[in-house]
């Protein structure tokens, strides 16, 4: 895919970062993120196949339907669903995204390819397939001899058919879902749609007629649920725009809809003018079946293919463990940070021999590497806000440090300037707010006894409790900004008007000698002989002067105010000399 850079210039007169624009005759939309941005340069609805209040099926249901999304001996798991779609109509969007093989969103940019084109990228999507199943065995560290790479249905299929050794819990870690590996996994394993139908998008909030919503459930619903879902961000670091497109394209061939959030309203004195900072919205999900008398406990995990284009912010999180000592002289490991898959299962080989055995019965603690990830990821986020509104705070408190080509509206600019950068996080924090209160929601449920139950899960507590305090006190400090910010405002305009008053003072003196003279010439001009006028142009200055002079000083409240002040005091004065007279003419006896 090519696409176009459009140059703009900031107020500071720099070139400013835009939003990228597509040539269209060398697009790829196989590679496009449906999103509303495309409306700009393609012919592109989000409505398209119809809203939430449309009947079924949507309007180009026929078109991607295929025999095998049709045939019910091949897909039962997809057909379970549509029919459950009947009483739980959240679950068609989920139908719709089996048979696209992806966004149902996106098939009005995909459907514009060519076949053999266009089935070739369906197969493919529809076929992905990238599964670690690791085997915890109690009294074993984990090693290449428990984990074992899955690379197709098929193969999928073989695996899961293999009975479980007794005593031993597995989990399927899943990069990035498919319609073959949820058909395979849901079926065999009877998980709940649900758990997929959560994870395949990354919408923070929702319009009246979005068909992909994902309404709440009531927490007696939800409570006994084998199965959660988080979602969280990851901060990206880009060194140029072109880095960033090409991060953009990787997403866009994500199955599943993860976009990126551009951070190009935050610009400061010190980034480098061709980087580019984005979010990326991420979500994990873990599913656990109990173990009984007949079968093992086994867990399925899933999580997002990774961006690899540009760096994780300030090169990612702290490896976590401590630093050897200098008289440890043993080699150490370090994740290898290619991928959030990859660094996923280097930490689990470093589970402790403890916390594998307390997964035989406590199958969650299989998430604990996956959370500390997660809770890495925000407080990096954390850091990064703040380091944003220390940057806000101090273009308000020292506006000549960044300057504008407009010294006239300098001030005014970068308050406005710090004001815009100052709402988009006023109105950000409060979503990430509810990420991270739901994320403990749903890790220390509030209704469970006991706090060893959890084991190294319930570990982890403190630290997402010092990240929720993390952004109340991000939010409250941004509420405080936003006060100070909009009082400075206030007094800067206020001393903007002043300065203005002063201006039509000026005129108004001048006015009140101008207009006087003006009036006395009009009336004089009225005679017809202007050889006359000679012989009494002295009348003109005798009446013009002395009327303007006391006009101006009528309007001339300073002066008026100070005649009246020599008044007082002359008198005061007068006052105060008789008094000594008399004192000294009649002293007392």
């Amino acid at each position: 895919m090519n696409w176009v850079k459009r140059v703009q210039t900031t107020i500071y007169g720099d070139e400013k970062k835009n939003s990228t624009v597509y040539d269209l005759t060398k697009v790829d939309p196989n590679l496009l993120i449906p999103d509303r941005k495309l409306e700009k340069h393609f012919d592109y609805d989000d409505y398209e196949n119809g809203d939430i209040y449309q009947n079924p099926p949507s309007k180009h249901a026929q078109e991607w339907e295929t025999l095998e999304t049709t045939n019910a001996e091949k897909m039962p798991y997809l057909m379970h669903i549509k029919s459950l779609s009947m009483g739980w109509p959240h679950l068609r969007y989920l139908a719709e995204w089996m048979e696209v093989t992806t966004s149902p969103t996106k098939w009005q940019l995909i459907r514009k390819l060519q076949d053999p084109e266009l089935e070739r990228v369906r197969r493919e999507r529809a076929r992905r397939t990238k599964i670690k199943a690791i085997d915890f065995v109690s009294g074993q560290p984990v090693t290449n001899k428990n984990m074992h790479d899955i690379g197709s249905p098929d193969e999928l299929s073989r695996h899961l058919e293999q009975p479980g050794v007794p005593g031993t819990t597995r989990l399927y870690i899943v990069e990035d879902l498919s319609r073959d590996v949820i058909e395979r996994l849901g079926s065999k394993l009877d998980i709940d749609p649900l758990f997929f139908r959560e994870h395949i998008n990354d919408y923070t909030w929702y319009n009246a007629r979005d068909p992909w919503v994902e309404l709440p459930d009531l927490d007696v619903v939800s409570r006994s649920r084998p199965y959660f879902r988080l979602m969280y961000m990851q901060p990206r670091y880009f060194t140029s725009r072109d880095s960033f497109d090409d991060a953009r394209k990787q997403a866009g061939f994500f199955n599943v809809l993860r976009r990126l959030d551009e951070d190009n309203e935050h610009e400061s004195l010190f980034d480098d003018k061709s980087a580019t900072i984005a979010l990326v919205r991420s979500k994990t999900s873990f599913w656990i079946r109990p173990s009984n008398d007949t079968q093992s406990a086994i867990g399925v995990l899933l999580v997002d293919p990774s961006i690899t284009e540009g760096f994780p912010l300030w090169k990612g999180y702290r490896p976590f463990k401590n630093s050897p000592a200098f008289s440890d002289k043993t080699p150490f490991q370090v994740p290898p940070r290619t991928s959030l898959f990859d660094d996923l299962i280097f930490w689990i080989t470093q589970t402790s021999q403890e916390d594998i055995d307390a997964i035989e019965h406590n199958p969650s603690a299989m998430s604990f590497r996956i959370l500390q990830i997660i809770c890495a990821e925000w407080l990096t986020l954390s850091r990064y806000i703040t380091s944003r509104l220390g940057q806000i705070e101090w273009e308000i408190e020292k506006p000549d440090l960044f300057q504008v080509k407009k010294p006239d509206l300098q001030d005014s600019i970068n308050f406005n300037t710090s004001l815009k950068k100052l709402h988009t996080w006023r109105r950000r924090l409060p979503i990430y707010k509810a990420m991270v209160a739901d994320t403990q929601a749903r890790i220390f449920p509030a209704h469970e006894s006991g706090t060893d139950r959890k084991g190294c899960i319930t570990d982890l507590k403190k630290d997402f409790q010092i990240v929720a305090g993390h952004f109340d006190d991000l939010l409250s400090r941004t509420e405080r900004i936003a006060t100070v910010a909009t009082a400075v405002t206030a007094i800067e305009e206020s001393r903007r008007a002043i300065e203005q008053n002063k201006t039509l003072g000026r005129l108004t003196y001048l006015a009140v000698i101008f207009a006087p003279l003006s009036f006395v010439s009009s009336f004089f001009s009225m005679s017809t002989d202007l050889a006359g006028l000679t012989q009494t142009i002295w009348v003109y200055f005798c009446v013009a002067v002395p009327i303007s002079f006391f006009v101006f000083l009528l309007v001339d409240k300073n002066w008026s105010n100070n005649m009246q002040g020599a008044y007082n005091k002359t008198k005061e004065a007068k006052h105060i000399t008789a008094k000594l007279h008399i004192q000294q003419h009649h002293p007392k006896s």
